[in-house]
């Protein structure tokens, strides 16, 4: 009998995030052409995707749509479309659900990841999340939600049950772990979201610390997809710290290529 066969690993790379500063690593991209080179080494590394984050001025997490386009236009004068930009809504305490939408709005991404606690936080912002989820579908921004506990999976199915979201497939972020200091995540920390989960939605998992590289080729054992980059860890699986984000991304792709599965182009992502 013949073995079925994997589908494709699409790796995403996370190379900044919304707290780090280039004293926690001072190849830390921040400004547009960082971002881009980073695209494109961590592109010829093995990701198909970048998670984007920009900052203000003074180094903070920002939303602003202006700062968004611009990166997103030197991303794409460097490497075409062979990676998928994703940006962030990310609140990091500092913006409300509409502020993170009205971005999404006016940006018109071709993919952004949502945190379902923080877009919708209650039942009182079901509505408007209703309306504007449907719009994100509407608008073909390939949405990605991030959950962070096997109860949020538990939640994220009830909305999508309730028409609160759109019927699936969905592409989901598993978060194991926390933004904390010295968070190590650990494969087993994806298991009890696997568990909670009904739907046969695709789903990717981020992790902290130096295990990263570990929960990204278990996920990819288990047929699921990876994030990884300087956003939740430096440090490759020798302990030694990453000179590049386009080195986790390498220690991925070897692992994938150690248990024989393939690497998802930009193309095949878009079409998920």
């Amino acid at each position: 009998m013949n073995e079925p066969a994997w589908d494709p690993l699409f790796i995403a790379v996370a190379p900044n995030g919304a707290r780090k500063t280039k004293e926690d690593h001072p190849a830390l991209p921040i400004s547009p052409d960082e971002l881009a080179a980073t695209a494109k080494s961590c592109q010829a590394a093995g990701a198909s995707m970048i998670h984007l984050h920009v900052r203000d001025d003074q180094g903070a997490h920002s939303l602003d749509s202006g700062r968004y386009r611009e990166a997103i236009a030197a991303i794409r004068e460097a490497c075409g479309d062979s990676i998928v930009v994703q940006i962030t809504t990310e609140a990091v305490g500092r913006f409300t659900p509409k502020q993170q939408m009205a971005c999404i709005r006016d940006v018109v991404p071709e993919a952004a990841s949502f945190a379902i606690r923080e877009l919708i936080p209650d039942a009182n912002a079901e509505k408007d999340a209703q309306r504007f989820f449907a719009w994100v579908r509407e608008a073909g921004i390939q949405a990605q939600y991030i959950l962070y506990s096997a109860e949020e999976v538990a939640r994220f199915e009830d909305l999508v049950d309730r028409g609160v979201l759109p019927p699936g497939p969905h592409f989901l972020l598993f978060v194991l772990g926390r933004y904390s200091k010295g968070q190590i995540s650990s494969p087993q920390d994806l298991l009890p979201f696997l568990q909670a989960a009904r739907q046969p939605n695709p789903w990717s998992l981020c992790a902290f610390g130096r295990r990263e590289t570990a929960c990204a080729i278990a996920a990819a054992a288990l047929n699921g997809h990876a994030r990884v980059g300087f956003e939740n860890n430096v440090m490759l699986p020798n302990g030694e710290r990453a000179p590049n984000n386009a080195a986790l991304v390498e220690a991925v792709a070897k692992g994938a290529a150690a248990i024989g599965r393939p690497l998802g182009t930009a193309a095949e992502l878009r079409r998920l």
